[in-house]
């Protein structure tokens, strides 16, 4: 349109240098058609100049960020966790190997032990020996004192099983929480303490019930262990029966004062377990620390408590060997049965949990 318009007002003349291409050179239209191109192409030139490094400015901010990200990785890697994760991940598959280990060592010393003193290889007397020269009030008392130690299990086994019996008292026993668990120490600490307190007189008096008193509320604190079954409980009750037999017998081959040395270590080792046990209320065994714990407390506590069987032995031997036959305080065989059976019911609670983690473990 441009064209027509510009042939009506110039000259044919002029309308012609605008098409036709003069000898020299192109014509005038050409030639600034031509002009328009060449600026238009140094334009996109510009234009590709300018738009080129960003492009590569991108790629290689995509390049760094990649190396970044891939040496993040690598480090992460040669640091590994930390210790807060290690403790408080997962338990490893043998958490508790190290415990099963220390117990079969002991086992292991307990059977040599055994062998060693029962053979008479030992050159001091032991207390069999000494038991020829024995008054008959020596002989009594230490007969009075496992009577009571036998009465005293009868009583708990009788306790827990009519606890377990009565839902009344099994979900009182069971509750949860911190009042209950407090509650429940408090009455077994001072039932224990009252006993030990209150003097002894032959027949029964205040002090058997006191004593028949704490015996009970043991068997209603272990009652819940009834859950794990018949089979469980009478397997753990014969291998209890089999440890403490041989711990006594044990303590009565070996010379009459060889274990009385051990009282030391043995109320470190209980310090240890007990606060291990306390842990274990707020670390669970899910997490690895807890685990250890809860290995600590178990296997821990079994050898802890057979050390403290051979000790108690001896040392109702001693005192009853020792004490005055007349005197203003008589012989105690109540306390004295009190510590063996401690020693024998923690034995047993531990035995029973040992061989219920193992059935679970099997199913």
């Amino acid at each position: 349109m441009l064209l027509a318009r510009l042939s009506h007002v110039l000259p044919k003349r002029s309308a012609c240098l605008l098409l036709k291409t003069p000898i020299n050179g192109p014509g005038l239209w050409k030639s600034s058609m031509q002009v328009t191109r060449g600026r238009s192409a140094n334009v996109s030139a510009v234009k590709n100049k300018s738009v080129l490094p960003t492009r590569l400015n991108l790629r290689r901010n995509y390049a760094d960020d990649s190396q970044n990200r891939n040496r993040s990785h690598l480090e992460q890697r040669t640091k590994g966790p930390s210790l807060k994760d290690k403790l408080m991940g997962p338990p490893s598959e043998n958490a508790y190997s190290m415990g099963k280990g220390a117990a079969a060592g002991a086992a292991l010393m307990g059977l040599v032990a055994l062998c060693y003193y029962g053979m008479g290889l030992s050159q001091q007397p032991s207390l069999y020996d000494h038991s020829v020269m024995w008054p008959q009030y020596v002989r009594d008392r230490i007969h009075a004192t496992y009577a009571y130690f036998g009465a005293s299990c009868a009583l708990t086994a009788a306790s827990a099983v009519g606890v377990f019996q009565s839902e009344a008292l099994l979900s009182l026993i069971m509750r949860s929480g911190w009042i209950a668990t407090l509650a429940t120490l408090g009455l077994v600490m001072g039932t224990g303490a009252l006993t030990q307190a209150l003097e002894y007189e032959p027949g029964f008096g205040i002090k058997q019930l006191a004593w028949a008193l704490h015996c009970g509320v043991l068997g209603a604190v272990i009652a819940p262990m009834c859950f794990m079954g018949g089979p469980i409980l009478v397997r753990a009750l014969l291998y209890t029966g089999g440890i403490v037999g041989a711990l006594s017998t044990v303590a009565a081959c070996a010379p009459s004062d060889k274990f009385l040395h051990i009282g030391g270590p043995l109320a470190i080792g209980l310090g240890v377990v007990f606060a291990s046990s306390l842990a274990s209320m707020w670390l669970p065994p899910t997490t690895a620390v807890g685990a250890g714990l809860a290995s600590l407390s178990l296997y821990g506590g079994l050898i802890l408590f057979s050390g403290f069987l051979l000790y108690d032995t001896q040392r109702i031997v001693k005192a009853a060997e020792m004490h005055p036959q007349y005197s203003a305080y008589k012989f105690d065989p109540i306390n004295h049965a009190m510590a063996i059976y401690m020693d024998a019911l923690n034995i047993f609670i531990r035995i029973a949990i040992i061989l219920s983690n193992s059935d679970q473990r099997k199913k």
